[in-house]
């Protein structure tokens, strides 16, 4: 399976009926394709969308309704667009029960970078400094290295995004959670815990119910 796809599913398998979960940029917009079947949930983008719902088909797209990333999404029955205001209220009022995010890094604190890329021009954090103190639970999801660099740090070496916020970190490799400690929950399909630990520089302890994510 496409490792970003299974990050995607695997974030799905988070939430439950009602809940509200904003979707960021990148692999965070794939979850809305792969929720479980029966489970009926609220889609933020911080654009300005509450009930957004899968990609259309290729051809159908409404180019007026597109996720955080500007690429075409659905709205479902009961859905709402609304301003800037509007959206950033909700996240700022603590309506989100959780928000998903990639990150350039992530630190065995909690630690979060994910705007400032060296060498690059960059907009900005855009509202991702309100939506990891806003939301609930703030859910990391990413591929766990990039180009064989580990993302996964001891401490952040990139200008923070936020203090102590991630709760909850999904790679191709591992399901990290910070309830008592970085604490890998989860192992890869095919993955080694000695694979694993070599691009993992983080320190984290292992749970005694380990178990294989679900492709």
């Amino acid at each position: 399976m496409n490792p970003k796809e299974l990050i995607a599913r695997r974030v799905a398998r988070e939430f439950n009926d009602g809940d509200f979960v904003n979707l960021g940029i990148g692999i965070p917009t794939m979850v809305a394709d792969y929720l479980p079947e029966g489970v009926s949930i609220f889609l933020h983008a911080e654009n300005g969308f509450l009930g957004m719902g899968p990609a259309p088909a290729a051809g159908n797209e409404d180019w007026d309704i597109v996720n955080a990333g500007g690429q075409p999404s659905s709205i479902l029955p009961g859905g709402a667009s609304f301003d800037s205001l509007t959206s950033f209220g909700i996240i700022r009022g603590g309506h989100l029960k959780a928000t998903v995010l990639g990150a350039l890094e992530v630190d065995q604190e909690g630690n979060l970078a994910n705007w400032m890329i060296p060498g690059k021009m960059v907009p900005g954090m855009g509202g991702a400094m309100d939506l990891v103190v806003g939301a609930r639970q703030v859910i990391i999801a990413m591929e766990h290295t990039a180009k064989g660099r580990p993302k996964i740090l001891k401490k952040c070496s990139l200008p923070l995004t936020a203090v102590k916020e991630a709760d909850l970190i999904v790679t191709e490799m591992g399901v990290f959670d910070y309830r008592d400690g970085l604490t890998l929950i989860e192992i890869g399909p095919g993955v080694n815990l000695d694979d694993l630990k070599a691009v993992t520089p983080a320190e984290y302890k292992i749970s005694p119910d380990l178990k294989t994510m679900a492709a």
